[in-house]
């Protein structure tokens, strides 16, 4: 997430709550909002989707919400107000200097940090992708490749921003801190050096490749697991597997949306697989034995006689694995109704239709409004 996000994104009103709303309200608004605007469902509705995502990823999680919220009162009112003297927040942003521009380190110092150099190595940012995998691979687990494209350091300068042959001076104006100090009454506060827009450097010759921002576009496959049991729609977090860390730290992390293609046959319901099995009259009512597929290999169901349409058997743990096991194979059976008989068959049912004595409609008989 980029400081820029941070100040400028509203992930209250992108989820529809308010500022003090519970942990529980923002997930009842994201559930909400996730079934109505999911790419399967509403694809016109993708980046309204994104955007409502990238709010609940913050405002789920306690220390990012905390973060998140000390920089919008900061920079409230577009920024200028969070600093003494009319400092424009927007060069924070710059891009001038090695390394870019962004505020992201200076929150350690303004929130406790004490001093860190804007120079020093930088988390890498978070990168987000979508993989689609087959029902059986959902429920098996499998390794997809996965294609990013993400910043980082500069082949050319190495991350410095300077051209080869040169290198970037320690600013003579914060002598290579990245912030300086301004008194305000009893109050002493740390803003960005305007002399390097806080980086701590200064590029005097620039980068011929990356224009002096010391980072380049790469292109890379990795090999995913992805874990058996995923759901559709489910999002997961694959730590350091994000953009890498500029100047020795570490990868950000890779957030990788799944979609899940239907199968033909078995469906699911939370860690429970789900199955149809067509029985016929007879069978319902004499009771029968069938062969169901699991996917552990084929079982046995035994139908008791009675048994009516639409009714669900469990088969014990298998169903989709769980952190505490598996769910299981709940099989619905279904009378099949033939569309048609032939002379004998006709004449069987006929037969039984004579002799059979109960009004199954006798309930209605009685019924007024």
């Amino acid at each position: 997430m980029s400081a820029r996000d941070y100040v400028e994104k509203d992930y209250y009103a992108a989820l529809g709550v308010p500022k003090d709303a519970s942990p529980g309200d923002i997930k009842k608004a994201y559930r909400k909002l996730a079934a109505e605007l999911h790419p399967d469902r509403n694809p016109a509705g993708e980046e309204r989707f994104k955007e409502v995502s990238e709010a609940y990823d913050v405002l789920s999680d306690e220390t990012k919400r905390r973060e998140y919220d000390e920089a919008r009162t900061l920079f409230a009112g577009g920024g200028h107000r969070g600093f003494p003297g009319g400092f424009d927040v927007n060069d924070l942003f710059g891009q001038a200097g090695a390394g870019g521009g962004g505020f992201g380190d200076l929150f350690g110092n303004l929130f406790g940090g004490g001093g860190a150099r804007r120079a020093g190595p930088r988390r890498g940012a978070d990168l987000e992708t979508a993989a689609t995998l087959s029902f059986g691979d959902a429920l098996h687990g499998a390794t997809v490749p996965l294609r990013l494209t993400s910043t980082g350091a500069c082949s050319t300068c190495r991350g410095s921003g300077a051209a080869p042959g040169t290198s970037p001076k320690t600013c003579s104006v914060c002598h290579g801190q990245g912030v300086v100090s301004r008194n305000q009454g009893s109050f002493s506060f740390a803003e960005p050096c305007k002399g390097c827009r806080g980086t701590g450097q200064v590029v005097d010759t620039p980068c011929p490749t990356c224009r002096g921002t010391g980072e380049q576009q790469h292109e890379r496959t990795i090999q995913v697991r992805i874990p058996a049991g995923v759901a559709d729609g489910q999002r997961i977090r694959l730590k350091g597997k994000g953009s890498p860390g500029e100047r020795g730290g570490p990868a950000g992390d890779l957030f990788v949306r799944v979609s899940v293609t239907p199968h033909p046959l078995f469906g699911r319901k939370a860690e429970h697989l789900t199955l149809s099995v067509p029985v016929t009259f007879a069978e319902a009512v004499l009771g029968t034995q069938v062969q169901v597929p699991t996917p552990d290999g084929p079982v046995t169901l035994k139908v008791p006689a009675g048994t009516r349409s639409g009714r669900t058997f469990r088969v014990k743990g298998k169903g989709f694995p769980t952190k505490h096991g598996r769910g299981d194979l709940l099989v619905t059976v279904e009378v099949d109704v033939p569309e048609a008989l032939d002379d004998e068959a006709r004449k069987a049912l006929e037969a039984y239709a004579a002799v059979a004595t109960k009004d199954v409609r006798a309930h209605l008989k009685e019924v007024q409004l």
